[in-house]
């Protein structure tokens, strides 16, 4: 990635295909390559990386609290919010979000003028919709009616303001639609099975030079059973209160093991076509 050394990184997926795996590998990347011992815990994720939706940003920005009755105002604002997060930092950001990359109310949900590149981190929607109706507290037939709804967004909370997700197919096609030099796009499937070869391609990518050992610690440190242990000694902090758990399996396939044939069919029908491109079409 010929960017510049500063800005924004976007750590980009749709829920639940993941984008906090990615997270903690890229913090234990920086921690093994600077010769520091500590294990990244998942609640001090916000040392090198922060989310892109947090409300406090939006209502400094804006001057007061902002609510449902405010997206205009929200959406006007996430290009100035994206200035004041590189304006924290010197160097390089790591920013979280699931938006899709999109204009949202006429303003693009996305600042390319602070954005220095993206990771776009793409799952399989048949172990999604699993794993993001664990998530919600929700039965997979909700998870797939949000997966398939087109021009989906969240609401306004206490701690967030509301993105813009749009359906599965419509966030895949937004970060993917155009190959672009500075958008890496890997698949979950891919990182589990080929996690050295995966993972040490993002790492050039962002022009990391991490000896093979350096990288096989940074991967072993950020495993999954390592995250899931972590949880249920300490918690973690971005695990909604209806789930009952952030780091539940993350197996692929489990789709064959859970979905029947009628919800199968739903996410097949509704998302075809991005399925084929990235090879996730049931045989």
């Amino acid at each position: 990635m010929q960017a510049p050394r500063s800005g924004i990184v976007w750590l980009a997926s749709y829920p639940k295909s993941g984008n906090t795996w990615t997270r903690t590998f890229l913090h234990n990347l920086v921690h093994v390559t600077s010769g520091e011992a500590q294990v990244q815990q998942i609640n001090q994720l916000h040392q090198f990386s922060m989310g892109s939706a947090a409300k406090y940003l939006f209502d400094d920005i804006l001057g007061f609290s902002a609510t449902e009755k405010h997206l205009e105002q929200i959406a006007a604002a996430r290009g100035r919010v994206q200035q004041h997060l590189t304006d924290l930092v010197e160097g390089l950001i790591f920013v979280k979000t699931h938006q899709a990359l999109a204009l949202d109310r006429g303003h693009p949900t996305i600042n390319f003028s602070v954005t220095a590149g993206a990771i776009y981190i793409i799952r399989n929607p048949l172990d999604v919709a699993i794993s993001y109706a664990h998530h919600l507290a929700r039965s997979i037939d909700e998870a797939i009616d949000l997966m398939n709804r087109k021009n989906a967004e969240t609401a306004v909370s206490d701690k967030q303001v509301y993105e813009l997700y749009g359906s599965w197919s419509q966030h895949v096609l937004s970060w993917t639609r155009k190959p672009h030099r500075a958008i890496y796009v890997m698949r979950y499937e891919d990182m589990l099975a080929e996690p050295q070869k995966t993972f040490g391609a993002l790492a050039r990518h962002l022009l990391f030079k991490p000896s093979e050992s350096e990288l096989a610690d940074a991967i072993n440190r950020s495993s999954f059973e390592r995250l899931r242990e972590q949880e249920e000694k300490a918690g973690f902090k971005e695990r909604p209160e209806e789930a009952e758990r952030f780091f539940r399996d993350g197996r692929a396939g489990q789709w064959k093991e859970v979905l029947t044939s009628a919800q199968i069919a739903r996410i097949v029908d509704a998302n075809k076509e991005q399925m084929e491109r990235f090879g996730y079409l049931p045989i």
